[in-house]
């Protein structure tokens, strides 16, 4: 090899994403942002939340947004509102992040983990189906990666039995499902705001979004310690608010929003190509009629935890997404769910891995990417 020649490990670092470049863009448009709200001097409960609300309300295709102070309490306030409390339960799926089931953990509910489909990695509407008792007070749906679950299955299994349905579209804003966008295909949906998102604040911040002008009322009065009106409180809440500051930075950014889902499309579709000759890998699924957002780009991968420190000790980043499913962690031990009883989602949680997706990702960026992992099952 000739002495001027790059080796692979001279590279220049591939960062699973880049939030530095986002800002580089969209600095300026920031600052302005955050400049206004402090000469207002209006923090909490003001004009830029309020307008917020109605933007994301509009982009999921619903009346109603409410924002609070993170994902999590968008779940756990999305919950107490179609009536889950103590001793209830809530199905949902094993393989997800902590806080979907912690929400339902929050509010002394038991958690139903029904398995997930191999092709998406969705819960799988026929496991709810099995699992509905008469202490099933919600289906908790989470629509992982950027991908839509399937709600006409998931309605069906709950429509018998009259049971509230709550999307988790922490990962999947922006997305469709036969035309209709996540976040209008439950009775509310929950968004998280969380820097690393699609569309990320630059620190906590949630919404929850619903057609239901009583639901919109009551979650009012839950994120504001359950005030109905200025120190009248009707019932137990929560502090839970989107402040100013967070919410003038989410509306420059939902200005780039869709520029930004082309572009990760754009990646999404580059990678897939250039990944079909390496036949060991699995790359993502999308069923007919579903619109993908790519919040991660997750492959299948066999001997995944290699593959994984092959990437990193060549500075390439990537994640795992997540690697012990919910039934197998210590605080759900007393479910009494061990390995095997849910195999679809422990394989899953085996396999994947999640590659290098942000907008601003260059194409050379990309095919570094797809030849290490070439490289790796080639050797």
């Amino acid at each position: 090899m000739s002495s001027t020649r790059k080796t692979m490990f001279e590279f220049e670092a591939v960062p699973q994403m880049d939030l530095a470049a986002q800002y580089a863009v969209i600095g300026g448009e920031i600052r302005d942002a955050v400049t206004e709200v402090m000469a207002s001097q209006r923090f909490v409960l003001g004009s830029e939340g309020a307008a917020l609300e109605s933007e994301i309300a509009e982009l999921c295709g619903v009346k109603h947004g409410v924002g609070v102070a993170s994902g999590t309490d968008a779940l756990i306030l999305a919950l107490r509102a179609v009536g889950v409390g103590a001793g209830d339960e809530v199905i949902l799926p094993p393989f997800t992040f902590v806080a979907t089931g912690g929400a339902v953990s929050a509010l002394g509910a038991t958690p139903v983990f029904a398995d997930t489909e191999p092709d998406t990695f969705n819960i799988d509407a026929n496991e709810i189906a099995k699992r509905i008792t008469p202490r099933t007070r919600a289906i908790l749906v989470v629509h992982l990666y950027g991908l839509a679950a399937d709600m006409d299955a998931v309605r069906d299994a709950a429509k018998s039995h009259a049971i509230p349905i709550v999307e988790d579209n922490a990962q999947a804003i922006g997305a469709t499902y036969k035309g209709k966008p996540t976040g209008a295909l439950g009775d509310a949906a929950c968004i998280s705001f969380y820097p690393t998102k699609n569309l990320g604040a630059y620190g906590d911040a949630g919404m929850i979004v619903t057609n239901s002008s009583e639901m919109d009322t009551r979650l009012r009065t839950l994120r504001n310690h359950g005030q109905s009106s200025r120190y009248s409180s009707v019932e137990p809440g929560w502090n839970s608010r989107l402040d100013e500051i967070q919410a003038a930075i989410l509306r420059v950014k939902l200005r780039c929003l869709r520029e930004w889902e082309r572009a990760r499309r754009n990646h999404a579709a580059s990678y897939t190509k250039l990944l079909e000759p390496v036949k060991p890998v699995r790359t993502p699924q999308i069923p007919s009629g579903y619109e993908h957002v790519f919040h991660q780009y997750t492959i299948r991968a066999p001997r995944r935890d290699e593959l994984q420190k092959f990437l990193s000790e060549r500075k390439i980043g990537n994640a795992v997404y997540y690697p012990v499913p919910l039934h197998l962690q210590p605080i759900y031990t007393k479910l009494g769910l061990g390995r095997g009883s849910l195999p679809k989602a422990e394989r899953a949680a085996d396999e994947v891995l999640s590659l290098p997706m942000f907008p601003e990702l260059r194409e050379e960026q990309l095919q570094r990417v797809v030849e290490a992992i070439a490289e790796f099952y080639r050797g």
